[in-house]
């Protein structure tokens, strides 16, 4: 049973019990609502990398500081359809777009439009990220064919303003909003590692666990340090923590997908196995997660082999996205 009424001392209970009891615990509820040993895969691209003009602090992309990243601009619809295309063959189900932008201008629209409807066409679900969004743009995504909207609350309410100051926590929150009164599927979760405390995890947790509508899918990020960014030089978070952080997320939201994404590239074979085994069930896969290094997909097939997992199959109807994107065009 799905719960939207949790409570702050409730999911504090849960993510400090013992260790082996909560993954336990979240194994067990995994079962009850996804296939054993199946792994969502996305493929995650950047449509366009760098100036932006938020300062998030953990960030390359941010204008704000000299990370040495190397702006680009838009990139063309057909190497993103190529892309995509590779990203199907290696065992991909969902194509994922992200743009450094604060928001999409107008005219900006015409092109991510036809992006979406080309790649659902190909039989991908599809999901983009590009900043906040007004009620518009959103349904006019939706009408294209997009099926998942990303956008992450990062971290608790409380620790929000020490990581980002150019736009607020319920900015965020009205984002969400418009995805789903449009509706789109949300795929919203946030970043462990950013220097905050545990009480701020379990506040995240609680922030995505008490919306009108668990996300469909929930990306758990490890911080990966930037040069010359605010958070360069923040300690490392233990394992354990991101783990409980998992967990605790699949409790709370039984039938959503949750997602091992950035940070991974530096975990074991053993740490990514205890992070399936305490609920988690979609991955990011490639070389590259918009601008940070990620498990490549060599690596990946030899921890599937090693664990005996499997990836889930697309459930687009690849004929019905492209008459759909005929019709939109």
């Amino acid at each position: 049973m799905q719960r939207n009424d949790w409570t702050r001392a409730e999911i504090t209970a849960l993510y400090r019990q013992p260790f082996m009891d909560l993954v336990f615990e979240a194994q067990r509820i995994h079962r009850q609502n996804f296939e054993q040993n199946r792994i969502q895969i996305s493929t995650l691209l950047s449509i366009k990398t760098g100036k932006c003009p938020e300062d998030c602090k953990y960030c390359s992309q941010s204008a704000h500081y000299d990370s040495k990243l190397e702006s680009e601009k838009r990139i063309a619809v057909e190497k993103v359809i190529k892309e995509a295309i590779e990203a199907k063959a290696s065992g991909s189900s969902r194509f994922c777009m992200g743009a450094a932008w604060r928001n999409p201008h107008e005219r900006d629209m015409p092109y991510v439009l036809q992006m979406v409807q080309e790649v659902k066409a190909l039989g991908l679900e599809t999901c983009m990220t590009l900043g906040m969004l007004n009620a518009s743009q959103a349904e006019r995504l939706k009408d294209a064919g997009l099926d998942y909207y990303n956008h992450n609350l990062d971290t608790s309410r409380e620790y929000y303003q020490h990581i980002i100051s150019t736009r607020t926590f319920d900015d965020r929150l009205d984002t969400l909003d418009h995805v789903r009164h449009a509706g789109l599927k949300v795929c919203s979760g946030g970043i462990v590692g950013l220097g905050e405390s545990q009480n701020d995890r379990i506040g995240l947790l609680y922030e995505l666990a008490t919306l009108p509508i668990h996300p469909e899918s929930v990306p758990i990020n490890m911080l990966v340090p930037i040069t010359g960014t605010p958070l360069e030089n923040v300690e490392k978070l233990d394992v354990i923590e991101w783990i409980r952080t998992i967990a605790t997320a699949r409790i709370l939201m039984p039938q959503s997908y949750i997602r091992l994404s950035a940070g991974r590239e530096s975990l074991s074979d053993a740490d990514q196995a205890l992070a399936f085994m305490a609920g988690a069930n979609s991955i990011f896969s490639g070389e590259k997660l918009l601008t940070t290094p990620n498990a490549g997909q060599g690596k990946d097939q030899a921890l599937f082999h090693k664990l005996g997992l499997k990836a889930e199959q697309p459930k687009v109807n690849v004929r019905a996205t492209a008459i759909n994107a005929m019709a939109v065009s």
